[in-house]
């Protein structure tokens, strides 16, 4: 819940600005007078304001990717960046190594994120594996399987 409410909370605090600088490229380009409007002013009729507005846009645009970005590459508990990146799989061995991806984990041990590395076919959603409190447990766990003990 935390995750989200801190991506809830960075779209927040970068809107405010955003939305200041949309207040000022409107009072840069003021409606026509009464007796000249024929309906409703629209801006867009003339190209520097509309080149404004774009511009405007293609910067909400670019603050929106980098915020979805950054949030990606954090911890889903904690919230710090991921570290650690890996690289695991092969594409001359595919077959027996399997895909290549690239792993990150939290540097507290909270989680690992698995990501391709290699997006053909367009963007899959990244795997989230959360780690288990106990490190000893998950160390562990290969002697448990053949039943000896080291």
């Amino acid at each position: 819940m935390r995750y989200w409410a801190y991506l809830v909370g960075k779209l927040a605090v970068a809107a405010g600005p955003l939305y200041g600088l949309l207040v000022v490229v409107e009072r840069m380009f003021p409606a026509p007078p009464k007796e000249l409007r024929v309906g409703l002013h629209n801006m867009s009729q003339e190209l520097s304001g509309t080149l404004w507005m774009f511009a405007w846009f293609l910067l909400c645009a670019a603050v929106l990717y980098m915020i979805v970005w950054d949030q990606r590459r954090r911890c889903r508990v904690c919230l710090r960046h991921l570290r650690m990146p890996i690289e695991t799989g092969s594409r001359s061995y595919m077959l027996q190594l399997g895909r290549p991806m690239i792993e990150s984990i939290c540097p507290y041990g909270h989680g690992t994120l698995k990501e391709d590395e290699l997006q053909i076919t367009g963007r899959d959603t990244p795997e989230w594996k959360a780690h288990s409190d106990d490190i000893w447990e998950e160390l562990c766990a290969p002697n448990q399987d053949n039943g000896r003990e080291p």
